[in-house]
């Protein structure tokens, strides 16, 4: 086993796009640019939530679970992104991958609980409407909100825990723009069956199964929402509806194709710009559908500013 830890001491060499090393400045600007809509987008949700009165329901308290979860997310991998598209240097230090490792599914593994809770929440809210505010009290909603952050951060222990005692060989180039558990598994010199069927079984429970859950639950909805008499209530239903349906597809689609294909047998390039998807662009886009399709989100927004005028 001697050499196999070397990269211990190294560290790693995230490669990225450094094969195109004319496209880093236009990834890095896209991404930089990605990264400040990100926080400010989530940083305005979770603000929103937090002073406005009327989003103190369970809908927002987990939109701003969500919220919170992206701006990690995404802080976890970005700026080291970043500082090796910005210069020659491509390395990250072992305990810095190591890191990033756990964080990254960590985040990604609750994200998938979460989304399903949220499900759950919209399905009580429609479908239920008159036992909502009964059933979905506060211990209720912070029991759900600790199961996905400790279910998630169970998952990553194991996941990267076994992934981190693959003999590696001194190999420290990852193809890839952060250390996550594919992208190590193809960084691996022995046998990694074993890994790449924990990592499907895993994942299959965390994307095939929560996702199957989710579309279930929308079937009831979708029910719901039709006998709804009022145009308006129908039209509101739908919007949110709707705008969690668009998260969950953006998030699961990129989760499955990055994490169910098998690790050596996918497209390197395909594998890398999946994990940049929905490491950027998924955070990203998560409060522009929240709030472009939602009114009580833009009420919010605007009697937060009338307030500051007022102020001012």
């Amino acid at each position: 086993m001697e050499g196999t830890n070397d990269s211990s001491l190294e560290g790693f060499i995230l490669l990225g796009i450094s094969d195109h090393p004319q496209l880093e400045i236009i990834f890095f600007i896209v991404i930089l640019f990605s990264y400040l809509l990100t926080l400010f987008g989530n940083s305005t949700i979770i603000l929103l939530s937090y002073l406005d009165a009327r989003l103190h329901t369970p809908m927002y308290f987990f939109l701003s679970n969500l919220s919170s979860l992206d701006l990690t997310f995404t802080t976890s991998s970005v700026p080291q992104m970043l500082i090796n598209l910005w210069g020659p240097d491509k390395t990250i230090s072992y305990g810095g991958c190591v890191i990033q490792l756990y964080v990254f599914l960590w985040l990604g593994a609750t994200e998938c609980i979460l989304l399903v809770v949220m499900a759950f929440d919209r399905y009580v809210a429609i479908c239920r409407p008159l036992h909502y505010t009964t059933f979905m009290n506060p211990w209720l909603c912070w029991l759900l909100a600790a199961i996905a952050w400790l279910g998630g951060l169970g998952n990553s222990v194991i996941q990267s825990t076994f992934t981190l005692q693959l003999p590696l060989c001194g190999h420290r180039r990852v193809d890839n723009f952060l250390c996550e558990v594919p992208a190590m598994i193809k960084l691996a010199c022995g046998d990694t069956s074993l890994n790449e069927a924990v990592l499907n079984g895993v994942c299959t429970f965390f994307t095939a199964v929560a996702l199957s859950i989710i579309l279930i639950s929308y079937c009831y909805i979708a029910q719901a929402v039709l006998k709804i008499r009022s145009v308006e209530g129908r039209r509101k239903a739908f919007n949110t509806c709707l705008s969690h349906l668009m998260v969950v597809l953006f998030f699961y689609g990129s989760a499955i194709y990055g994490y169910l294909l098998p690790a050596k047998t996918s497209s390197q390039d395909q594998g890398k710009f999946i994990s940049l998807f929905y490491s950027v662009v998924t955070p990203m886009v998560n409060p522009l559908i929240y709030t472009l399709r939602n009114k009580e989100v833009k009420g919010a927004l605007r009697r937060l500013l009338g307030k500051r005028r007022e102020v001012c």
